[in-house]
């Protein structure tokens, strides 16, 4: 190369690196933007629904920015008007419940711009878009939002990275509030529609804390007649005062199952009712005999007027309970109507030497007289229950040597079979294999698809360790496989994780489960779980 040549490459690098550290000066060049939508239902009730997570992060080599607007889309609602208003949140941690209120605006667009004039030094920011919903949005639908871009103080705009797994927010309900009707605690819920279509809710009000029984519950219930769109006020459908003269938090009786008798749509409500041992737990507390001053009891109430009156309770303990059990009661969620009219609740006992089972407790003269079947395994506990075949049952059961600290452990649901209403099971060929779970309560119904046969739809936290990831998933082999392309996540924090389903209509499955002290119900199309 001679001297021109050097001379004429030495200025244009230098001109190139002129650009490169002015360019670099941008505040757009220094700054990473990513968002993502959480896996969370946007609910009814709640003023701040979390729809949009942002993180911001400045180099520790750079200079402060200034952020002054941020641009949003909401492609991919299905209803604006769902929206009432969007609220801004910031925080320097990843910690929405710590985040303070930056702006909020109702004057919602499929795109708006939001104002914002915060100065963020290095490190990692946070900004939440939370919203609340209108009175009376359709169940179905969903919130679909992103980040368009941010624009900084010295008017450069910063493209934002949408995580790929960000979908579209369901819509849900908050059925039960933690401090509604003075109420701390809204646990354990049950569900189940009536031949008319009307939904019926049950679940422990826990008036004083969450813990459970011994302490002052009762059962509560709520009633939906538009498919679950809408809710009348809570009733408490059990409660069992002061009866033998101790107060209320020795008289608590929760746990609740429903199930609807289908040939005569009589609704009937199983629980467990304590009588003493105040600051004791029922399951430890309860003894052998048949006695309430002795053991728990087995109680029902039920309702021949689509859920609107109740009976007084009717206590079934001793025509049901062995004297040498130490507790028996019902497993918590819904029974099931058989085809040739059986009534089944899942059921539980802990034998003599206080090892727990899972069973049935079952009626066929419409409730008048139960029988129980025998224990399905050692071990386990809250079951629920489905008919899989014509005569037989499919009991789906909570294993308590589940373990979240146990590395040998499958840590999954256990399955039995029983063709004789109970007197044997066999274990089915997935038990503790195909369905996993952190040691909780789940759910399972049956539905008959007019082309595709019986269909099972199961729900629980999709989790080894945590209860969390509230997932709902569809077996179209009787339980045999749980394709992941037929399953849905609904809650991806963490919960109490009890939760119920039932069957709505033709097109929708409903669930209520639980968050933190309350209880969220949503509606599912069936389509999105089984195709079209």
């Amino acid at each position: 190369m001679n001297m021109i040549d050097r001379r004429f490459g030495t200025s244009i690098l230098g001109l190139i690196l002129m650009l490169a550290l002015s360019c670099g000066s941008k505040q757009n060049n220094v700054v990473d933007i990513k968002a993502q939508q959480p896996v969370l239902p946007v609910l009814i009730g709640k003023d701040q629904n979390q729809i949009l997570k942002i993180q911001i992060q400045v180099p520790d080599s750079s200079q402060a920015i200034s952020i002054a607007e941020l641009k949003f889309s909401l492609e991919g609602t299905s209803d604006i008007n769902d929206l009432s208003e969007v609220t801004l949140h910031y925080s320097t941690k990843d910690d929405f419940e710590s985040a303070s209120i930056v702006t909020k605006t109702s004057n919602l667009a499929p795109e708006f711009s939001l104002k914002e004039n915060r100065s963020l030094s290095a490190g990692t920011h946070y900004f939440w878009l939370s919203t609340s919903l209108s009175s009376n949005p359709d169940l179905t639908g969903k919130i679909g939002v992103n980040l368009l871009g941010a624009i900084l103080s010295d008017g450069s705009n910063v493209t934002p990275r949408m995580d790929d797994v960000s979908s579209a927010q369901r819509l849900g309900n908050a059925l039960r509030q933690q401090g509604q009707d003075g109420i701390d605690t809204y646990r354990i819920p049950g569900m189940a529609t009536t031949n008319k279509g009307t939904l019926i809710a049950v679940y422990d009000n826990r008036y004083n804390d969450p813990v459970d029984l011994q302490e002052d519950i009762d059962v509560g219930m709520s009633r939906s007649t538009d498919g679950g769109e809408t809710w009348e006020p809570m009733k408490v459908i059990m409660d069992m005062g002061e009866y033998g003269g101790l107060p209320e938090d020795q008289n608590g009786i929760g746990d609740p199952a429903v199930l609807v008798d289908h040939k005569t749509n009589t609704i009937w409500v199983a629980a467990l009712w304590l009588h003493g041992y105040p600051g004791k737990r029922a399951w430890n507390a309860s003894e052998p005999g048949l006695s309430p001053d002795k053991t728990g009891q087995l109680i029902l109430v039920n309702s021949k007027d689509d859920g609107l009156t109740w009976s007084s309770p009717i206590n079934i303990t001793t025509s049901t309970k062995k004297r040498e059990w130490q507790l028996f009661f019902n497993g918590p969620g819904a029974g099931i109507t058989m085809e040739n009219g059986t009534l089944v609740f899942p059921a539980q006992y802990k034998d003599k030497n206080r090892i727990p089972h899972s069973t049935i407790i079952y009626s066929e003269d419409g409730g008048e007289s139960w029988d129980v079947g025998t224990g399905a395994k050692s071990e386990t506990t809250e079951a629920q229950v489905v008919q899989i075949s014509e005569g037989t049952l499919m009991l789906n059961m909570r294993d308590d040597r589940n373990r979240a600290n146990r590395k040998d452990s499958l840590n999954g649901r256990s399955v039995a079979v029983s063709g004789d209403m109970g007197e044997t099971w066999e274990e089915h060929p997935t038990s503790r294999k195909a369905l996993i779970e952190p040691n909780c309560m789940a759910s399972i119904v049956a539905y008959d698809h007019p082309q595709r046969g019986k269909i099972l739809f199961f729900s629980n936290p999709d989790s080894k360790t945590r209860r969390n990831h509230i997932t709902i998933k569809t077996s179209f082999d009787l339980g045999m496989s749980w394709p992941e392309e037929n399953q849905i996540e609904l809650y991806a924090d963490d919960t109490y994780g009890y939760s119920c389903l039932s069957i709505i209509d033709e097109n929708h499955l409903g669930i209520l489960y639980e968050g933190k002290k309350e209880l969220y119900f949503q509606k599912i199309p069936l389509s999105e779980l089984i195709g079209s």
